[in-house]
């Protein structure tokens, strides 16, 4: 049963957002699991989303080498360490994403990285496609932009806070480009992941850290 369907058998009155998040977490995958599912798309030339195409496959095999390399490479320092070790409060993110997204390539193994460093943070993905839902709780500026991370108190289901598509850096870097020249071209997209490439995650990290301190 789809998170749509179930719903379609609630009265929508009752629905809530804590309603959509338990349904959510209920069919989301860890990490590991989300890598494997990659891989085996990967392997056959194929992609997640409502949508197939050749591009789409193109993107997750990219995007496969590309969390193949943060994985191995991703680095958090030792006083990003300290801060993301000393929180003790227990919270799921729960990362929203398509395997042919490219800033979620860069993005969801870092987060790994981060989660791994305290038991207290639990990290669950669910597609985009698969719960519109939920993906049309947290829209940015009215549209569907992925990865969204979703801060979650684990004992209740509360949302505590939202992060994404985009470390505060890159956002910047988008919305100026966006107003001076209307459009994201492919030229500002190879700059965006060369960015990422340099930045080697750092950005990412500083901001998944001010939301453990918020």
């Amino acid at each position: 049963m789809t998170i749509e369907s179930y719903f379609c058998n609630m009265n929508t009155d009752t629905i809530t957002l804590n309603d959509i998040i338990s349904e959510s977490l209920k069919k989301s995958m860890t990490y590991a699991e989300y890598r494997a599912l990659v891989i085996k798309l990967v392997e056959d030339k194929s992609t997640t989303g409502n949508e197939i195409t050749e591009s789409l496959v193109g993107y997750t095999q990219l995007n496969d080498r590309r969390m193949r390399r943060w994985d191995k490479t991703g680095k958090v320092s030792e006083g990003m360490k300290t801060k993301i070790q000393n929180f003790d409060k227990k919270i799921t993110w729960l990362v929203i994403s398509e395997s042919w997204c490219g800033d979620a390539a860069h993005i969801m193994p870092i987060i790994n990285k981060v989660a791994e460093l305290n038991n207290n943070i639990t990290y669950k993905i669910v597609l985009r496609d698969d719960n519109d839902a939920l993906m049309n709780q947290f829209l940015t500026n009215g549209g569907k932009s992925i990865p969204k991370l979703i801060m979650i108190d684990s004992e209740t289901n509360d949302v505590l806070n939202t992060f994404g598509p985009r470390p505060t850096v890159a956002t910047a870097m988008v919305q100026a480009y966006k107003a001076e020249h209307g459009v994201i071209t492919p030229e500002f997209k190879e700059d965006l992941q060369r960015w990422y490439n340099l930045d080697k995650g750092q950005s990412l990290i500083e901001d998944l850290v001010k939301l453990l301190e918020a």
